[in-house]
């Protein structure tokens, strides 16, 4: 896939602009287990091997475990992840999957647990992700 255009080299403005959007999200709120949670599932679900490498080695410098890390995409089924980290996981699964559309019951679930501002910046993160995530996939990123 070496072949594959480099979007930061043919369109610069554009991914300038990703650049700016995803510092956006790193000077949110967002705990930084938050966002390393959603870039990890977010890029799980995506099947972008380059973001997984590099998320997982971001998550593991911030501290998260390995367990935690190899249990993400069974978390439901874990008691590895506390009710803030569940709501998290669930609506970047249903944003990730959006032709399925966001229940109301992940919705209620996640402002339940986080005030709007939060939330509103954990929907951008999540939106940031699968953005990169389709970058890395289409034009052929592989982790290093």
């Amino acid at each position: 896939m070496s072949n594959r255009i480099r979007i930061n080299q043919v369109e610069p403005a554009a991914y300038r602009a990703m650049l700016a959007f995803d510092s956006y999200v790193e000077q949110s709120n967002l705990t930084t287990k938050h966002k390393d949670l959603i870039k990890i599932r977010a890029s799980q679900i995506n099947g972008c091997a380059y973001c997984i490498d590099l998320h997982t080695r971001d998550a593991r410098k911030a501290g998260e475990t390995e367990q935690r890390i190899y249990a993400l995409n069974a978390w439901r089924e874990t008691p590895f992840f506390d009710e803030q980290e569940r709501a998290l996981l669930a609506l970047t699964e249903e944003v990730t999957f959006i032709s399925n559309k966001v229940s109301n019951e992940t919705y209620n679930s996640a402002a339940t647990v986080f005030d709007h501002v939060y939330l509103a910046q954990i929907i951008m993160a999540i939106i940031s992700i699968n953005a990169w995530n389709r970058i890395g996939i289409s034009t052929g990123m592989e982790p290093k």
